[in-house]
């Protein structure tokens, strides 16, 4: 890994996706932005809940039900979206699911 620069060829194969339940991994960290990357296994949820950071999500492979404050989307490979801080979430996985959150600290 260069000192310059951080490069994954793919992410999707960066995380495995459990069977059963959801696992996660801090990818990267700096001054400004946390990346952690999410797998979670079919008909896993993340219960609503916020976050104090901005935070982009992007789903990198599957489906998911998002619910954002009052609205829900359904989400799939490709999907991006950006949350202010404190919006109340949550995610339901339609089907195994590969996720990278980023925490933008600034």
């Amino acid at each position: 890994m260069s000192d310059k620069f951080t490069y994954i060829a793919d992410l999707a194969k960066q995380q495995e996706v459990p069977m059963d339940g959801i696992i996660s991994r801090t990818i990267y960290v700096d001054e400004q932005v946390k990346a952690v990357l999410f797998g979670f296994g079919k008909d896993q949820e993340l219960s609503e809940h916020n976050s104090s950071m901005a935070a982009i999500i992007q789903i990198i492979e599957g489906e998911a039900t998002l619910t954002l404050g009052d609205e829900t989307i359904e989400a799939k490979s490709g999907s991006w979206i950006v949350m202010p801080p404190l919006m109340q979430h949550s995610l339901y996985a339609k089907t195994p699911v590969v996720m990278l959150l980023l925490l933008l600290k600034g």
